[in-house]
C-alpha cells in the first residue's frame, strides 16, 4: 500500500446499495492502445486504489483483452477483490468472424468467461452491454444476462451509450419479462457535450440508474493543453489521422470553448481538469466520473478533483461558454444513428 493517501468521496449506484467512489478509474488506456508496460500500469491501478478508487471499469475490447488482463494481474496482487467493485463490458467485435459479438445469448455466455478468465475472478460486479445492437430483441440480452446474474457470475447489469428511449426500452422489457434490469447507464458527458442533459440524465435519474459517464476531459480537449498562446498538439487523442485544423468551424469554436473554460479554471485558481470533473459530478443525475490516466503523473493529477466544490456563479458562467443541453461537436455523442444513414432513409 502507498504511504500517500488522499480520501474519494463515494456515493450509491443507483439504487443498488452499493457504494462506489465518485472517480472511477478506466483501464482503456493499460495495453497496446496506450501504456504497453504492464508493471507500470499494475502500479497506476494500486496507487488510484490506495487513493481511496473502489471502482475500476473496463471492456473485453480494450486492447483486444489485454486491458483487462493487466487489470486481473492488479487485482491479483492487491490481494482484496472483495473491497472492489469491478465493471467491465461486452458487445465489440473480438475475432473478424460470425457470433464474436453483439447482445445474443450465444456471444454473451462466451464472452463472459473470456473475461472472468482474463480478470483472473469468478464473478463481475457490473457487466455492461458497450453498445446498443439493432440486431438483438432486447428481451434475449436480458435473459441471458439474467441468467449470470441468477449463476453468481455477474452481480449487476448495464447498459453504455443507449439512447433514451432504448433505456426506457430496456427497462420496460426487464419489468415485463421480471429479469434482470438495467441498474446503470454509461453516457458521455463533459463540459464540451453536455447533450445528455436534455433527455438521457433525466430518463436515468427518473429510473433510479447509475449514471458513469465515460471522457469528462472530452478526449483531452479538457487537459489544458488547448489553450492560446501556446504549442498546439498536431492531432487529438486516440484519432492521428484527424489532424488538428483549426479551419474547421466545429473544431475551431471548440478550441474557444476550451479556451474560455480554461480561463475560468484560472480565475478560480484550479487546474481544468478539476473543474472538468467537478462539472459532471455536480449534476444530481451522476453516479462517477470515468477518468483514464495512462501515466502516474495524469492520475495524480486528477486524484483530488472529485472534491471541488462548484458554486451557482461558476456554473452560471460555465453556461455562457457551452449552453446547457448541447453538444458543440455533433460527433461527441458517441452514438451513430444508424436510422439516418443514407441507404436507410426513404429517398
Amino acid at each position: 500500500m502507498s504511504e500517500t493517501t488522499t480520501t474519494q468521496p463515494t456515493t450509491q449506484l443507483g439504487r443498488t446499495g452499493v457504494e462506489v467512489s465518485r472517480l472511477c478509474l478506466g483501464t482503456m488506456m493499460f495495453g497496446d492502445w496506450g501504456n504497453k508496460d504492464h508493471q507500470d500500469s499494475i502500479r497506476i491501478i494500486r496507487r488510484a486504489i490506495d487513493s481511496g478508487i473502489n471502482f475500476i471499469d473496463s471492456a473485453d475490447i480494450y486492447a483486444y483483452g489485454e486491458s483487462e488482463e493487466i487489470l486481473g494481474k492488479a487485482i491479483a496482487e492487491h490481494g482484496n477483490r472483495e473491497d472492489l467493485v469491478i465493471a467491465t463490458k461486452f458487445f465489440n467485435g473480438m475475432k473478424q468472424l460470425p457470433n464474436y459479438r453483439g447482445g445474443s445469448r450465444h456471444w454473451i455466455m462466451r464472452a463472459v468467461e473470456d473475461s472472468l478468465r482474463r480478470l483472473g475472478t469468478d464473478y463481475i460486479d457490473l457487466y455492461q452491454m458497450h453498445r446498443p445492437d439493432e440486431h438483438t430483441d432486447i428481451d434475449e440480452t436480458l435473459g441471458a444476462l439474467d441468467d449470470l446474474v441468477r449463476q453468481g457470475k455477474v452481480r449487476y447489469i448495464g447498459s453504455s451509450t443507449f439512447q433514451p428511449s432504448q433505456v426506457v426500452e430496456a427497462q420496460w422489457a426487464a419489468r415485463e419479462r421480471r429479469t434482470s434490469r438495467f441498474v446503470t447507464e454509461q453516457p458521455p458527458y463533459s463540459l464540451l457535450a453536455r447533450a445528455v442533459e436534455a433527455d438521457l440524465l433525466p430518463t436515468t435519474h427518473r429510473h433510479a440508474m447509475g449514471t458513469l459517464v465515460w471522457s469528462p476531459l472530452a478526449g483531452g480537449w479538457l487537459s489544458g493543453k488547448y489553450r492560446k498562446g501556446q504549442d498546439l498538439p498536431a492531432t487529438r487523442r486516440g484519432s492521428e489521422k484527424d489532424p488538428f485544423d483549426l479551419t474547421n468551424p466545429v473544431t475551431a469554436a471548440k478550441f474557444e470553448a476550451a479556451d474560455a473554460l480554461g480561463g475560468l479554471a484560472d480565475d478560480l485558481g484550479v487546474p481544468l481538469t478539476h473543474l472538468a470533473l467537478a462539472f459532471v459530478l455536480r449534476h444530481p443525475g451522476v453516479t462517477s466520473a470515468i477518468i483514464g490516466p495512462r501515466t502516474m503523473e495524469q492520475l495524480e493529477s486528477l486524484l483530488d478533483a472529485a472534491s471541488l466544490d462548484l458554486d451557482d456563479a461558476t456554473l452560471d458562467r460555465i453556461d455562457e461558454i457551452v449552453p446547457p443541453g448541447t453538444n458543440i461537436d455533433p460527433a461527441d455523442a458517441g452514438f451513430s444513428n444508424y436510422w439516418l444513414e443514407a441507404a436507410r432513409r426513404r429517398r
